[in-house]
This record gives structure tokens, sequence and C-alpha cells, in this order.
């Protein structure tokens, strides 16, 4: 391919000068593509098995009774993403600066230290600040998505995010599958020593395997003048709402995972068997999303982002209100494998739409404020849904939820006319 065809399948302009970011990555996008993949499903591996022993952790650590055990749990599950949504405006916009690769190793490193330090936690409290410091210092995968949805020609963004989506969907699966049976083995606080080394390959990996081509000056001067030239035309509105939907789509996912031990509990489950069931029940998500991700990636580059958006936003609400009505754990497990389908196009699809709304320069930054949505659905989802879970009780949750996501949807398709009539679509 020709530099000049090379820079038209980027979305770039060619000309004087050295090429842009995308262009200059091209040979490199799919082997980093490759290990994003590996780190962020070794990094969403550890992070996500604790959750069936979570309030087990809590209940060791010392608090009673049951209901301050459920408000607990959602805190310290929360406090990570929190962390990470404070901070990931700041690592995008340090990353266009700076380079990508420099914040994925951040990344791995620190989670790596912190994950190991949360098996030494003493008290509850010590327990939410290490959670909330791995937050801080993380997102190995928000790192992943800035990178890739930096580097990947724009015709191809969506299926690339769909494949980084799946490497940390699968993590989310095989997660809570390992914390189910892991602490039988090596004890709970053994089991964060375990997940710190995971982090710690995939941050050898991401050191010795990922290439980048960043030239700070140059990069330096290509936002100098994309600042005082015409650029790209944003859609406040648009970029507002990919901002609420990034939000809802975990705010939904996560709303009833940190509690979702004690509700299979009331569907009859017998407590020795409680973090096993749970650990299925959660990877049944994960596992419906890594089935469809790639492919609703994928469509989205044919036939639009705007469209999957919506459509998986009003599949999403419908099936998570017969979650609330289910008598057997199994019925849960089939339903949230469904969710887990149809919630699978939605992060790719928003990203893409911001890769293509956005200047270059600017992407790692924006990027960046979508991580930071994204993780503010996982600090608001396990608040919601323990503080309703312990007032009001675990079945309301879902019928919140639901309204939501469809209210989502409605915002969504309103930007979606209002862009056509203005002749954007």
């Amino acid at each position: 391919m020709s530099a000049q065809m090379k820079s038209v399948s980027y979305g770039l302009q060619p000309g004087a000068g050295r090429a842009g970011y995308a262009e200059r990555n091209a040979d490199y996008w799919k082997r980093n593509l490759a290990v994003s993949t590996f780190g962020s499903f070794t990094t969403l591996v550890s992070l996500s098995m604790l959750l069936p022993f979570l309030p087990l952790y809590v209940e060791q650590l010392g608090v009673q009774p049951a209901s301050a055990v459920v408000q607990w749990s959602g805190v310290a599950f929360g406090a990570t993403f929190l962390g990470t949504a404070i901070t990931a405006p700041l690592w995008g916009h340090l990353a266009d600066r700076f380079g990508r690769k420099p914040m994925l190793v951040r990344a791995a490193i620190g989670m790596a230290v912190l994950m190991s330090l949360i098996g030494m936690a003493h008290n509850v409290v010590e327990l939410v600040v290490l959670r909330l410091l791995a937050g801080l210092v993380g997102g190995y995968a928000s790192a992943s998505v800035v990178m890739i949805g930096t580097q990947a020609p724009r015709d191809k963004s969506g299926w690339a995010l769909g494949v980084l989506s799946t490497g940390a969907l699968t993590g989310n699966l095989v997660g809570p599958l390992v914390g189910g049976f892991l602490p039988g083995l090596v004890g709970i606080r053994g089991t964060f020593f375990v997940g710190g080394a995971m982090i710690a390959l995939a941050a050898a990996a991401t050191i010795f395997l990922v290439r980048e081509d960043f030239d700070r000056t140059l990069d330096a001067n290509a936002r100098v003048a994309e600042n005082t030239t015409p650029s790209i035309s944003t859609d406040r509105w648009l970029i507002f709402s990919l901002l609420v939907t990034a939000m809802m789509v975990l705010l939904a996912n996560m709303s009833i995972e940190p509690i979702i031990t004690v509700y299979i509990g009331q569907l009859g489950v017998p407590r020795n068997h409680l973090a096993q069931t749970a650990g299925f029940v959660m990877a049944a998500s994960a596992f419906g999303s890594m089935l469809t991700a790639a492919r609703l990636g994928a469509l989205a580059d044919r036939v639009g982002s705007g469209k999957v958006i919506v459509a998986c936003l009003l599949a999403t609400s419908a099936l998570m209100l017969p979650q609330a009505f289910v008598t057997q754990w199994w019925q849960l497990a089939l339903l949230r494998g469904l969710m887990g389908m149809t919630i699978a196009g939605l992060l790719p699809s928003v990203a893409r739409l911001v890769r293509h709304a956005v200047d270059e320069s600017k992407a790692g930054k924006t990027l960046g404020y979508l991580q930071s949505a994204q993780f503010s659905g996982q600090v608001i989802g396990p608040l919601v849904g323990g503080q309703i879970g312990a007032w009001v009780g675990l079945r309301e949750v879902f019928f919140v939820t639901a309204a939501l996501l469809a209210l989502c949807a409605g915002l969504n398709q309103w930007i979606r006319v209002r862009t056509t009539q203005r002749g954007r679509a």
C-alpha cells in the first residue's frame, strides 16, 4: 500500500512532513492489539475473580450484620472504578503527549503491586483504600482502548475495539469462575497474590512486545496546528450521549453483580455452594458478550454505530426485566447470558463513534473521558444496587436499571434523528 493510499485508509491527510500517528503505527497495531487483548484479559481476570467471595472477605474482615456486608461490598467493589473514573482523562491526556505504551506499562505495574497489597488488608477500610488506589494508578483496559482506538484504521476501528473488548469480557468470564474455586486452594488472601502475579505477566508482555512510533515533537506540533486551524466539527450533544451511554452500559452490568451472591442465596442455593454458583452466574454475562462483541463491532463498521447502539440498549433493557422474576439460579444465568450478548455491542460502537468524531491528536483525551464515564457507571452501579438491595429489595434493582437503559436508548435515537436532519448521519 502506497503512503498516499495508507493515509486515506487511516482517515489522514497526505501531505508534507512525517505521517500522522495512526499511519506511523500501521505496521504495529495488529501486534499491539494482540498484546493489549491478552493484557486486558489477565487484568480483568484478576479484578473480577474477587466478585464471588467479596462479601465473604468483607465478612472475614469483621463486618456485621448482613445489610452492612452488602453495603460495604458495594463500596469496596466500586472504589477501584471510582479511582479509574477520576484519573482516566488525565492518563488519556498524557497518552496524547507522551505516548500510549508508557500508560499501559504504568497501569500494569501499579495494578500488580496493589492487587497483592489488597491480600494483606487488615480491615474493610484498608480494603476500600487499596482498591481506590488500584483504580487511581491502574486502568490497563482503558489505556488499551486509547492505544488501539487511535492506532487502528478508521474503517476497522469497530472490529478492532470489538476484539479488544472480547479480551476484557473473556477476563470477566474467567475471573468469577476462578474466584469460585481458587480461594479453596490458596485461601482468600492468597487469591490476591495470584492475581498480582497474573498482572505482572501482562506488564512483562507489554514492556517487551508492544511497539509504538510516537514522536513527541511532531505530535505536539500537530496539536498546536489543530488548535489554530479548522478541525472536525464536534457535536457536543453527540459526545454527551456517548458519555452517558458508556456510563449506562457498566451501570446496567454492575448494578447487581456485587450483591449477586446474596440474591442467589435468596433463590435457595446452599451457603457452601454460593461462591461457585455466583461465579457461574456472573460468568454467564461475560460469556454471552464474548460471543458477540467482535461481530457487533464489525456490524457497526458496516451499518453505523448509532443503529447498533439503540438496538442493543433496547434489547438489554428488555432482558433486564425478567431477571427480577426468576425462581432458580440457572434461569438468572441464562438471562444474564442473553443480556451479555446484547450489551456487548455498546462499548465498541461508542468508542468507534468517538474515534470518528474528534481530531486524531485529541482522540486519546476524548477516549479518556469516555473511559471515565464508563468507570463512573461501574461506581454508580454497585452503589445503586447495594443501596436499593439493602433498603428496598434486590428485585427492584432490575426494574430501575431497565428503565434507565430505555431512557438512554431514547436519548440516542433523538441524537440520531437530530444528526440525520442536519445532514451529518
